[in-house]
């Protein structure tokens, strides 16, 4: 069922563009999960696309992966590759040749490029939470902010911004890791939010969060995260999990159900105070409602979003991207209680580091090979 749809999506979209790039998730070469793979090989074939390997050397034994990974494939799969590439090179090329040549000649198979290992890129982690580490450098007073990382966390983009500002520290926190004292608290969008909301509770996040609010310290919760922190999580249509019910946090007056039509929407608007400019997305299933409601957090086109807490101290939002537009992210650091914020302007630093990897593209990969392989 997984992959009826998925090949729906793609026959939907090859009929609007001339070229799709389908990536992968994890080794194409799981052989314990062959007989239901969706994500690699499995969907290669049954959309009938060339494949091209990708393997990163700074992880070491890069010949082993390449080779390893065509011999575990099945002689229609090893067929369909067309070629290597080896990324996060360091060091000079010319020691790196003997096995390039090599690796040509045993499986008969082109190497396409050789990428360099480009430091301080930063390139958006999509759905998953990048290893670059969470604390940014930087002197003088820096923000403190906490994050947890519960097992069903999504968007962790929305996090980007904060990690590459020099004045903010930010740390993730994973299962048994002690919430340590911040400024901000964030809580991110969730695939499971009755699941993960559980695990706060395991995990002593409720106790830690009351205690940051008595001191005077703030919070923020982001679609899934602002879902927890109102009354009630109802799920009677059992799309995250079993049909049923879970207690929020209660530090909001509204409870939120979950419903089968999601919320997909690029919105832009400003923040409920002052006039800074808010950009960003919806993507969630829940709607919510009640009195705290009345006082929004953002001022959309279409109407208000989120909930800023009578004591000023809580803002939630169902907008991802809440931090990239730098007026949103200054006004958001000033309010969590970092004066004079440098000045990020996040989307034009993703824009240039995407075009610097687009030059080492175009500088180290075999373009033409490349070419070979897209639809006439």
């Amino acid at each position: 069922m997984a992959l009826e749809a998925a090949l729906q999506s793609f026959a939907r979209l090859a009929a609007q563009y001339d070229c799709l790039i389908i990536e992968g998730a994890g080794s194409p070469a799981e052989i314990n999960l062959r007989a239901n793979d969706v994500a690699n090989m499995g969907f290669a074939e049954a959309a009938d696309c060339p494949v091209v390997l990708v393997a990163d050397i700074d992880r070491g034994g890069v010949f082993a992966h390449l080779v390893g990974t065509l011999a575990l494939l099945s002689a229609s799969e090893q067929a369909r590759v067309k070629g290597f590439v080896i990324n996060r090179f360091r060091g000079d090329i010319a020691l790196l040749q003997p096995g390039l040549d090599w690796l040509v000649a045993h499986t008969g198979k082109p190497v396409l490029g050789v990428l360099p290992y480009l430091n301080g890129l930063h390139i958006e982690a999509e759905d998953s939470l990048s290893e670059r580490a969470a604390v940014t450098a930087g002197s003088g007073r820096r923000l403190r902010v906490v994050a947890p990382m519960y097992p069903r966390a999504s968007n962790h983009t929305d996090f980007d911004p904060l990690a590459l500002h020099p004045q903010v520290e930010l740390t993730l926190l994973r299962s048994g890791e002690a919430v340590p004292p911040a400024d901000l608290i964030v809580l991110p969008g969730s695939k499971s939010v009755r699941d993960d909301l559980a695990w706060l509770r395991r995990e002593g996040w409720e106790t830690a969060i009351r205690r940051h609010l008595r001191y005077g310290g703030k919070l923020i919760g982001i679609c899934g995260g602002y879902q927890m922190l109102g009354r009630r999580v109802e799920d009677p249509l059992a799309l995250e999990g079993e049909a049923g019910g879970s207690d929020g946090l209660g530090l909001l007056d509204f409870s939120t159900t979950l419903a089968a039509q999601k919320q997909l929407a690029r919105v832009e608007g400003q923040l409920a105070w002052g006039d800074a400019r808010v950009t960003g997305y919806e993507i969630h299933a829940g709607i919510s409602a009640g009195p705290a409601l009345a006082r929004p957090a953002i001022r959309l086109p279409q109407g208000p979003d989120g909930v800023l807490s009578d004591d000023g101290q809580i803002f939630a939002t169902y907008l991802h991207g809440v931090f990239d537009h730098p007026a949103a992210l200054a006004a958001l650091l000033d309010w969590a209680g970092l004066e004079a914020a440098a000045e990020l302007d996040y989307p034009a630093l993703r824009d240039a580091h995407i075009e610097r990897l687009a030059d080492a593209v175009e500088q180290h990969l075999d373009l033409s090979l490349l070419g070979d392989l897209l639809p006439r």
